[in-house]
């Protein structure tokens, strides 16, 4: 359950604008941004940049292959899935984080409303929600959960005497690479 919200999300965004989710994405929010390597498959002629995605096999220890450049993004998917699914560069991403951190523009024009990005990067779990969460005791201490990502609620510390992250409070951050896009590090950078 955790992302049905965002898959209903994408459903709804593809109804109301009457276009695939991922044209939606595209005309909306890629393309003003110039995001020119995010979508939910990587195209033929780029997909020897598609790095090779690991993990370790919790029986042996190994490290294996989870999604090669033959892998998961190598076609389009039979559903545009707006929990998770999107491919991206390091410069997408990071146009996108630019974008939310400068209130919703992009060289001074105006693509996420205001309003948008702080729903986005505000914390929305009540303490109630976090209580009964599931998570370790103290995950939700400094984090909670946006419209979409994480948001820092208030300044931590890796360790006792060390300076405080570079976090902010209402930072944010999404799941990370090959979890929730635009997954920074999914592909080799341009």
């Amino acid at each position: 359950m955790y992302h049905t919200a965002a898959s209903v999300t994408g459903v709804l965004i593809a109804r109301a604008t009457g276009m695939s989710f991922g044209d939606a994405l595209r005309e909306r929010i890629c393309e003003p941004l110039g995001m020119k390597d995010t979508a939910f498959s990587v195209a033929g002629e780029n997909i020897s940049r598609l790095a090779t995605a690991y993990q370790r096999d919790d029986a042996t220890g190994e490290i294996v292959v989870e999604d090669g450049p033959d892998g998961y993004w190598s076609r389009p998917p039979a559903f545009e899935d707006g929990g998770g699914g999107l491919v991206s560069t390091a410069s997408d991403y990071l146009a996108f984080a630019s974008a939310l951190l400068a209130g919703g523009t992009h060289h001074g024009e105006r693509v996420l409303s205001r309003p948008s990005v702080t729903l986005m990067t505000s914390d929305h779990l009540t303490p109630a929600q976090k209580a009964v969460s599931g998570f370790q005791l103290g995950y939700f201490d400094d984090i909670g959960w946006g419209f979409g990502m994480s948001v820092r609620t208030q300044r931590t510390h890796r360790d006792p005497g060390q300076s405080p992250t570079l976090r902010r409070p209402r930072s944010a951050a999404t799941d990370g690479p090959a979890y929730t896009a635009p997954a920074g590090t999914t592909t080799r950078p341009t």
